[in-house]
Order: C-alpha cells, then structure tokens, then sequence
C-alpha cells in the first residue's frame, strides 16, 4: 500500500486534528535563510497549509509540489490571494522543475516519505549556492504524562490494531551531510497537549497514516478499548509534543 496518499482523502478531518508548529520554528527558518522579497521558496508536500503562511508573508516567490489532488486544491483555495502563491500537483521525486532553483527548499513531516538517495540529491540541485533546506516535524510521546494509561493503550493495540501494511517510513536527517549539505544543526521546543477521549480518537483516526487505513472489525475494537481506556483514566490524556527543526544548506 502506497501511504502517500491517504491523508488526501480527508483533507478536512487532517486540517482540524493535525497539530500546529509553533511561531519560534518559523522564525528560526526565516532568520537562517534571510528569506524575503525577492528570494524563493519550495514547500514539498505542503498537505492543508499549516507550514506555509508564515514564509508566504515575507514577501518571497512561494511555490510548492503537492502529489494530493484534494490537498491541491485546498492549497489554492486557502491562498489563492497572495499574488506569489504557486502550487503544481505533482510527485516529488519525479516532477522535473526545468531550471528553477530556490533559497530555501522545506518540509514539514514530508521529506521521509521519499528516499534519501532520491530526496537528498534532488534537494541540492534545486538549491542555490547558499540556498537551505529546512525539515521539521512533530514527535509526540503519550506515554511519560500518562504511565498507567499508556499502558492500556497499549494492549488495545495488542489486541485489535491488524493492519495490513505497516507505516515504515524512516529518515535519518543527519544523513544530508552525506550528500554534500553543510553546517547541519538541530532545534526543538516543547509544548504540552491535553485532549479529551473522543478528542484523542479523532486525532488519530486524522493524522495516523495506520490508523486512517484500519479495516473493519479491528477499526471498531480498537478506537473503542481506547476511548475506554483515557474515559477510565479520567477522560483526558496529556501529550509531551517535541517540535523538532533541521536546518542544513548547499555550500
């Protein structure tokens, strides 16, 4: 099963559940690239926009590749009005983008999703000498604010979670700099979540690629024996959210 695809069914549901960035992570890569007027950006993979607005106000030439159909069209319809929005509908690894090249070439939880020996190169390319490469992402733990109902968790998923294809994308972004990229660092900062047992439910089943594809009567089993379990532990369940930035460039 191709993954890549699955949160373009519900483009809506992705929108609502899917967690922010945080103000400090935009600013951290609009202070490290210098973008502005006159300078051009490329988002990959830009799913509903939640990572795209804050670069669009600097004034640069934004442009984004976005292989959804549903998402493609959500992008337009939510920043059609910033006269240096572009979007093409396209796959990443095969799009051919002719002689442009960018200051800044981004993504948010997206760049894992291709493989490095394709990703990596591409990038460089499509960079100016100078130009960065931004990767950011969300990583949250449900487990060290709620020991005891972590572990019940747990055993739902030992129990009903049989999916027929296991999400395995991995990246290991310190691996750049095997592909020409220098003064590869890392930022995070950290917030705290707190969501109800229908709310937590709704997170998953609209932001887990696993979760949005289990099959029926395991879907059911599951998302009820994990309603039960945060319901039993007082209806809330609180998640530690690491906001984690790499920041690389191309000499």
């Amino acid at each position: 099963m191709d993954f890549r695809k699955t949160y373009d069914q519900i483009p809506e549901k992705f929108d609502q559940w899917r967690p922010r960035y945080c103000d400090e992570l935009f600013a951290a890569v609009i202070e490290y690239t210098k973008l502005e007027d006159g300078k051009a950006a490329l988002e990959i993979g830009p799913g509903t926009g939640q990572a795209t607005e804050p670069f669009l106000k600097t004034g640069c030439e934004y442009w984004a590749i976005e292989l959804g159909e549903n998402f493609t069209k959500f992008m337009k319809d939510k920043f059609s009005s910033y006269p240096r929005f572009h979007i093409m509908n396209g796959d990443f690894e095969t799009y051919d983008f002719g002689d442009q090249k960018f200051d800044l070439v981004y993504s948010a939880a997206t760049i894992q999703w291709i493989p490095e020996k394709i990703g990596f190169p591409k990038v460089y390319d499509l960079l100016k000498s100078g130009g960065a490469l931004a990767m950011f992402m969300t990583l949250s733990d449900e487990k060290s604010g709620n020991e005891i109902l972590y572990e019940k968790i747990e055993e739902a998923y030992r129990r009903y979670f049989r999916v027929e294809t296991k999400y395995n994308c991995k990246l290991d972004y310190g691996n750049a700099v095997n592909y020409g990229f220098v003064d590869f660092h890392y930022l995070d900062w950290k917030r705290t979540r707190i969501l109800t047992a229908d709310e937590y439910v709704e997170y998953l089943v609209s932001t887990q690629v696993e979760h949005i594809t289990l099959q029926e009567p395991y879907r059911s089993r599951f998302l009820n024996a994990v309603r039960d379990a945060v319901l039993d532990a007082g209806g809330r369940i609180m998640i530690h959210d690491t906001i984690a930035l790499y920041l690389t460039r191309k000499p």
